[in-house]
């Protein structure tokens, strides 16, 4: 009996994965960056290609042009140690950020978001993690709507003033990033506080985008009852995106978007 209850809802998972029922959206975290380098036009369209959304992180150069990035130095993904917010964007772009990942992607450069957002094919959204200040708002809201692609944009960011102000500029699905750490000296990971769906709401946001290991059942209904939607990262593992899926959350990021579905 209950190895046909465990079956059942491995179907119902794969449905709504698939689309057919409760769409659970994947968004492939900077890029399909399990396979090719983070924030690059190679991770970007490898994660289209994987029919998946994506996201990606930006920050405003010295010379104010939006470039994609996690780090605010260049140290980790193109070897040399540059502040982004202090360099010009034409240095940064001088930079391999693909030999990290494998001598293959030699010569991948820092994109620029206007190149990111060219590649946004119909019917799939990106997603734009806000790694900066408010200063980045006007040329973001700029680069977006030259684009003619506001319709598949999400803006997520960790700080809430920064976030508050971009939905209130631009009027697109905001989401507010949220981590969670461990009890000291134990392993166990701190339950996320339901009053954060609030606070969102509060600010006039879409919903919470959160780091999985805090999700737990009384949270999401504590989101569900601000009307408030729940997305959560980084999830590489199919037993806890069973988990999620189960809890109800509307979208998985994930470093490994396609293989992830497979395995659902």
């Amino acid at each position: 009996m209950k190895c046909v209850a465990g079956w059942g809802l491995l179907c119902m998972l794969a449905v709504g994965i698939t689309g057919c029922g409760r769409s659970v959206e994947i968004i492939a975290h900077r890029g399909a960056s399990d396979l090719a380098p983070e924030n690059t036009l190679a991770a970007v369209k490898l994660g289209w290609e994987k029919q998946a959304d994506v996201e990606v992180d930006v920050y405003l150069s010295k010379d104010r042009q939006i470039v994609c990035i996690h780090d605010k130095t260049t140290k980790r993904t193109g070897g040399q140690d540059l502040t982004v917010g202090q360099t010009e964007c034409s240095r940064l772009r001088e930079l391999d950020v693909g030999s990290f990942k494998g001598p293959q992607f030699a010569g991948e450069r820092i994109p620029l978001l206007t190149e990111v957002l060219a590649t946004i094919p119909p019917k799939q959204r990106l997603f734009v993690e806000i790694k900066c200040g408010q200063e980045i708002l006007p040329l973001l809201q700029q680069a977006i709507v030259e684009s003619g692609k506001m319709d598949r944009i999400v803006i997520i960011g960790f700080d809430l003033d920064t976030v508050t102000a971009a939905k209130k500029l631009m009027g697109l699905p905001t989401y507010w990033l949220k981590g969670t750490d461990k009890v000291k000296d134990t392993d166990q990971w701190i339950p996320h506080d339901p009053q954060l769906a609030q606070m969102a709401k509060d600010h006039g946001l879409d919903g919470l985008d959160v780091h999985y290991a805090g999700v737990t059942e009384e949270f999401v209904r504590g989101v569900r009852a601000c009307g408030q939607k729940l997305y959560v990262w980084t999830v590489d593992d199919p037993a806890e995106a069973i988990r999620l899926i189960s809890l109800g959350v509307d979208g998985i990021t994930t470093n490994r978007p396609d293989w992830l579905r497979d395995q659902l």
